[in-house]
């Protein structure tokens, strides 16, 4: 049993926990009411350089045992060289989340605007 307030020890006859959830019996109706812990507060920096943005049009993603790694690229039109403009380097379980997640918000933003279309050629090889 947790730490109760006075006032919960006369209104709940048990408290069972569970899975981060608390599972309170009313004595007077015999119902059971469920009440969840607080979620923690995540505060997150965003530098101004940052949160601007960077424009990608090409990514290469290689990967080993440990870790994927992201490289974001900008290529421009008939030039010979692009430039990486930003390597991101995830652990594999982050790798699945951020592919779930990629793919969850690419099919709410076709429900909302339509399908993206995807052309069917190859890419030329770049040469690196």
């Amino acid at each position: 049993m947790s730490k109760q307030t006075p006032g919960k020890l006369n209104k709940y006859k048990t408290i069972i926990y569970r899975k981060g959830k608390a599972r309170f019996t009313n004595k007077r109706e015999g119902k059971k009411m469920y009440e969840t812990e607080p979620k923690k507060e995540i505060q997150i920096k965003l530098d101004d350089d940052i949160a601007q943005g960077m424009y990608s049009n090409l990514t290469f993603i290689s990967s080993n045992d440990s870790e994927f790694v992201l490289d974001f690229i900008y290529m421009q039109p008939q030039q010979p060289r692009a430039k990486v403009r930003s390597r991101i380097i995830l652990g594999p379980t982050h790798a699945k989340k951020f592919l779930l997640t990629l793919k969850d918000s690419v099919k709410k933003y076709e429900d909302r605007f339509g399908s993206i279309k995807v052309s069917n050629i190859q890419e030329k090889k770049i040469g690196f």
